[in-house]
């Protein structure tokens, strides 16, 4: 794998973001915004969490969300609109790279607007929010969770025989994590079996490492490492479509 022509591959997108920069910033940062002032200054206002202020503790959540749309989107629907529509991408399998610094260069692609995203977030969060800190261990959780989902963006926009299989695994897959992953509430409120179920989540793990990163809290290396896991085992699911649908 060459990093080199990984970067060839994310190049072209990074002039494209590079022109639309702002447009795409105001675009990604509506949801998040809307989610802080409706469930951190609207619902949880007055309210504890953990020894700590509701609004505290739904920012990193929040920015953990943002990395995942971003970075998911960033990499999973440009690569479904490439290979289905412009089908440019059977181009890029007949370039002289291979598929594994191809892979990484589509996944880059969504890291990257995913940690656009989240940095931008977390400048408006440094303003509102006196208790938010960011620390080495929170920028790495941060990378990890955009290089991750940009990853499971690249796998689904790979095995989606069309534009609205894109929209059925969003539906099924994130908008469930989006709720359920420990982004809004305390993992410590729920019932056992139920808990179980959303460890099960690479989201939960993220905004549990994100949120343990600024508040101070003991960092959860296991999740850290599961979100590592993630990430590999994404990583290896697009190798072994990409392989698959070559021969």
């Amino acid at each position: 794998m060459s990093f080199a022509d990984a970067y060839s591959v994310l190049w072209a997108d990074l002039l494209v973001l590079k022109r639309r920069i702002f447009r795409y910033l105001i675009t990604t940062l509506v949801s998040p915004l809307l989610y802080l002032v409706a469930f951190g200054w609207g619902l949880g206002r007055g309210i504890s969490v953990e020894g700590t202020s509701y609004f505290a503790f739904v920012v990193p959540g929040i920015i953990a969300l943002t990395a995942m749309n971003s970075s998911f989107n960033g990499a999973g629907t440009r690569l479904n609109v490439d290979r289905l529509y412009f089908k440019s991408f059977d181009e890029c399998l007949m370039a002289p790279i291979s598929s594994s610094s191809l892979l990484l260069g589509k996944a880059m692609v969504g890291a990257v607007r995913g940690l656009v995203s989240s940095v931008a977030f977390v400048g408006l969060a440094l303003l509102v929010s006196p208790t938010f800190y960011v620390t080495p261990l929170f920028l790495a959780s941060l990378l990890v969770t955009c290089l991750l989902f940009s990853f499971l963006g690249v796998l689904a926009a790979l095995l989606s025989k069309s534009h609205e299989d894109m929209g059925t695994f969003s539906s099924l897959i994130l908008l469930p994590m989006t709720f359920l992953g420990g982004t809004f509430f305390s993992l410590s409120q729920v019932p056992e079996a139920l808990k179980f179920g959303l460890y099960a989540f690479p989201l939960t793990h993220s905004s549990l490492c994100l949120r343990a990163a600024v508040l101070g809290q003991p960092f959860p290396w296991a999740s850290f490492m599961i979100m590592v896991g993630f990430w590999a085992a994404f990583s290896a699911g697009c190798h072994m479509v990409l392989k698959r649908a070559s021969i």
